[in-house]
């Protein structure tokens, strides 16, 4: 009887395919480092833009990185320094116009040096401001940018001892903890008084923010009427609102002054956009602006263009403002404690030529 022999056929293994990450689990290095085929040294030395790595190998980890959707954990990185990549970007409020462009010109000093501006709003609150700070400062970032020369103490020792480059900005009439970049609202004022009684006007008003915590705009009134008084003149009213600037606040305030003071001939306003509404509200009761009553502003920002008349306003430098902190940040300017700009005033329609 024949013998019959069974030969096993060897089976060809499955292909191991890799992994797909669980969308619940956290990206690591590792992650990367399986779906380029490269270590994670090198994967790491890549992803910070450290050491010699040839372009094929760099370009295969950050194809990779970025089909899986990896972002670097920046706090882990951090640890050697105590420092992370962040700049806390404290402003009072988002609404009001003249902060969105101050941002613009952070961040396009910002762009490309690794630093990214982190934004708190304090919306002119001080304890609230305290806390902004401290919870950025908890971050260890690498600066911080603060509108304003005035915080409560407990800010101030925290931005004092942060033992980063500290920038507070929009204002230098006043002590800054490391550096201030912005004008002189004291001038400004001044400025716009002087202008104002030389072109004749001499029964003026001011229409503006509650002074307790806009400090800036309490000095440009303090510098106002220092400029009145040096020409034996005094304000003869006065209208306060609280809350974000608008044109519906402006035209309401100016209705109440001219109700109470029908002879007044100037109306200076805190902001363009109360003063905006002011204008607006004159031009419809037929008034003769700026014959019978001229109207002024302060910011310069870009929605007079599209008034039927140009109030007249200062330029608060708001752009290069962001741009020469953010280079204080950076280490692009090393500039004197103050670095002041120096508005301009823009007389447009509403002051007499």
């Amino acid at each position: 009887m024949a013998l019959t022999k069974t030969i096993p056929i060897p089976r060809r293994k499955p292909a191991v395919s890799k992994p797909t990450p669980d969308p619940r689990h956290t990206l690591t290095l590792r992650d990367v480092s399986e779906a380029s085929g490269v270590s994670e040294m090198t994967v790491s030395r890549v992803l910070r833009n450290r050491g010699d790595v040839s372009a094929p190998t760099r370009e295969k980890v950050l194809e990779a990185a970025r089909a899986l959707g990896y972002v670097p954990n920046k706090i882990a990185g951090a640890l050697a320094s105590q420092r992370v990549n962040l700049v806390g970007v404290v402003i009072p409020s988002l609404s009001n116009m003249v902060f969105p462009e101050v941002m613009t010109g952070i961040s396009s000093v910002l762009d490309g040096t690794g630093l990214q501006p982190v934004v708190g709003v304090t919306n002119y609150l001080p304890d609230r401001e305290e806390t902004v700070i401290y919870e950025m400062l908890s971050w260890r970032p690498s600066g911080m940018i603060v509108a304003g020369l005035e915080h409560t103490d407990a800010a101030r020792a925290m931005l004092a001892r942060a033992g980063i480059p500290i920038v507070e900005i929009m204002d230098i009439d006043g002590e800054p903890i490391n550096h201030a970049v912005g004008i002189s609202h004291r001038r400004a004022g001044r400025q716009m008084a002087e202008a104002i009684i030389a072109a004749g006007y001499r029964k003026i008003a001011f229409l503006g923010t509650q002074m307790p915590n806009d400090h800036r705009a309490r000095k440009r009134l303090e510098g106002f009427e220092e400029a009145l008084a040096k020409a034996g003149l005094t304000l003869v009213d006065r209208e306060f609102y609280s809350g974000g600037s608008a044109l519906l606040k402006g035209r309401e305030m100016t209705a109440a002054i001219l109700a109470r003071n029908p002879d007044v001939d100037f109306l200076y306003y805190s902001n363009d956009m109360i003063g905006a509404g002011g204008l607006l509200h004159c031009l419809a009761e037929g008034l003769d602006v700026p014959g019978k009553i001229g109207l002024a502003g302060f910011n310069g920002v870009e929605l007079l263009d599209g008034l039927p008349r140009k109030l007249a306003t200062m330029d608060a430098c708001r752009l290069e403002i962001g741009k020469h902190a953010a280079e204080v940040i950076a280490g692009k300017l090393i500039p004197a404690e103050k670095l002041e700009l120096f508005p301009t005033l823009q007389p447009g329609d509403t002051i007499r030529g």
